[in-house]
């Protein structure tokens, strides 16, 4: 048993190499991916516009985050209710050291200009090659 327990081990250590090997292959650089989720209608259920939503993305996004970014008019449901709203995209290299308060501070502005409970943020890695 022993032995089998050695031999899987050493087939598993020898197979992480082959997939790192692949990783190492994919085009591109390391960036951070953070995608920010704006609800779209206030808590008196007027809707925030396109229009308004772009003048926000003007103001405080793209500032921060001039080189770039991605934004969606989105469909979501929170806390049992349904409703139109925004989705952000934003890819930046590792060495942005400032990129999680600015986007901190773009959460807080929107919660406080659009009277929203939440602004939800998804963080994650991703491989990207212009």
């Amino acid at each position: 048993m022993v032995a089998a327990l050695m031999l899987g081990a050493t087939a598993a250590s020898t197979a992480a190499p082959a997939a790192s090997s692949a990783v190492e292959q994919t085009p591109g650089d390391s960036y951070k991916r953070t995608e920010l989720f704006f609800g779209g209608n206030r808590p008196d259920g007027s809707v925030i516009s396109p229009a308004e939503f772009e003048l926000f993305l003007d103001k405080e996004v793209t500032p921060a985050f001039p080189d770039g970014l991605t934004w969606l008019e989105a469909h979501g449901q929170w806390m049992g209710g349904k409703e139109n709203s925004y989705q952000l995209i934003l890819l930046y290299p590792y060495s942005q050291r400032k990129a999680n308060r600015d986007i901190e501070e773009i959460r807080t502005d929107y919660k406080r200009q659009f009277q929203q409970q939440s602004v939800l943020r998804a963080d994650s890695t991703d491989r990207v090659s212009f």
